[in-house]
């Protein structure tokens, strides 16, 4: 609505907005979205918001559509922010809450940046989109393609959950499943797009699914009236979601909707795929392809990041840290957090429990602190991961 220029996030040159653009023409890095901030204050106000649709299209001055009648939406946003007494009681601590995502459309935190991906689609002009996806981002792709009247063409491992594969094939999208991780599908849609006429919508590799994902670190602010908590723990595949909350975090500052004090964003990763831990502690600014990148949370089975250098920004800039849990543990704490708070998480929003076990051992989270823990989507797509 006040979308002024796309800017690189590495070198910094402008391009203009209103045009299909995936990496920056120069350096060939993420780029992002840039408001007139001072202009959309004065209509988005903590008054205004009170009386708004509740899902994340209320942060319509701060997200890149420019006419309503393109935004393809099917409720996304608006979560609960769950405050989590039962689970928070066996860790002694008493601001422990849940940001609950997998209460989406596509049961994933993915339905808010395919939103916005779509819509800027169809605002634009493309209409055959492609991308390559581990699962969620892959149902909520279908979804939108379908709401939009898009071909869909999604491209995912062989071992992707069952579910994912169901829900793409159901909702009319061309699904072709690849051999290899999320780094092999990338690379069939990059050998193949120009000739197929697709555009692609992978992770940080266009400017949109971004500013949809930001809107967490919005609806998280106004969820706890403008007081941001004291530490963000977040499962971090391509980091996206991390990434578009320290976003909106800057872009709230900027309109006064927030001071300056900033959560420590905490980053958890798979022990089978790491590379953003790994980087943190190794002290590098970017990250190199994990080996060998295995784990049952298949949102957390990305060897390689695009925006590695933003989320290790973001968690350094924040003192912040990362952490890696084992499928083990994942498992054992999805069974915790749905026999104490009736939420049936993904393993990888699951992951965050056991990471903030070991943050209390070690002192890095103090018990009286308020927590935000986020589950970024359904454990009944994971069936296959509890078989076992």
């Amino acid at each position: 609505m006040h979308l002024t220029h796309l800017e690189c996030t590495a070198c910094g040159l402008h391009h203009e907005a209103r045009r299909l653009l995936n990496l920056c023409l120069r350096c060939g890095k993420p780029l992002f979205a840039k408001y007139d901030l001072a202009r959309a204050a004065q209509t988005m106000t903590p008054e205004a918001l009170r009386t708004r649709r509740a899902d994340m299209w209320r942060y319509r001055e701060v997200l890149p559509v420019e006419r309503d009648e393109n935004i393809v939406s099917l409720g996304e946003g608006w979560t609960p922010l769950v405050h989590a007494r039962r689970l928070g009681a066996k860790l002694g601590m008493g601001e422990l809450y849940i940001k609950d995502e997998s209460l989406n459309p596509t049961q994933s935190f993915k339905a808010r940046g395919m939103s916005t991906a779509v819509s800027m689609a169809m605002e634009l002009g493309a209409q055959r989109l492609a991308v390559p996806s581990a699962g969620n981002a892959a149902g909520a792709l279908a979804a939108y393609a379908a709401r939009a009247g898009f071909e869909a063409f999604i491209f995912m491992p062989q071992d992707t959950p069952r579910a994912n594969v169901i829900e793409c094939v159901e909702m009319g999208a061309r699904v072709t499943l690849v051999e290899g991780l999320i780094t092999d599908c990338a690379a069939e849609i990059a050998r193949r797009k120009e000739q197929e006429g697709w555009f692609e919508v992978s992770t940080l590799k266009e400017p949109y699914r971004v500013e949809g994902k930001k809107t967490m670190g919005y609806e998280l602010a106004e969820q706890f009236d403008w007081q941001l908590p004291d530490a963000i723990i977040y499962p971090t595949g391509g980091g996206t979601g991390l990434i578009g909350m320290w976003k909106a975090f800057d872009e709230m500052e900027a309109m006064g909707l927030i001071d300056g004090k900033r959560p420590r964003m905490i980053v958890v990763q798979a022990a089978g795929c790491a590379p953003i831990v790994r980087a943190f502690e190794q002290g590098e600014d970017h990250a190199a392809e994990f080996p060998n990148a295995a784990t049952i949370a298949s949102g957390l089975r990305v060897p390689r990041a695009i925006g590695d250098f933003l989320i290790l920004s973001a968690v350094r800039s924040s003192g912040g840290t990362a952490i890696a849990v084992t499928d083990e543990e994942m498992t054992d704490a999805v069974r915790e957090i749905g026999a104490t708070e009736g939420i049936f998480a993904a393993p990888e929003g699951a992951a965050c429990l056991p990471a903030l076990r070991k943050l209390l051992d070690r002192g890095v989270i103090s018990k009286d602190e308020r927590v935000v823990i986020f589950n970024t989507g359904a454990g009944v797509k994971y069936l296959e991961c509890f078989a076992r």
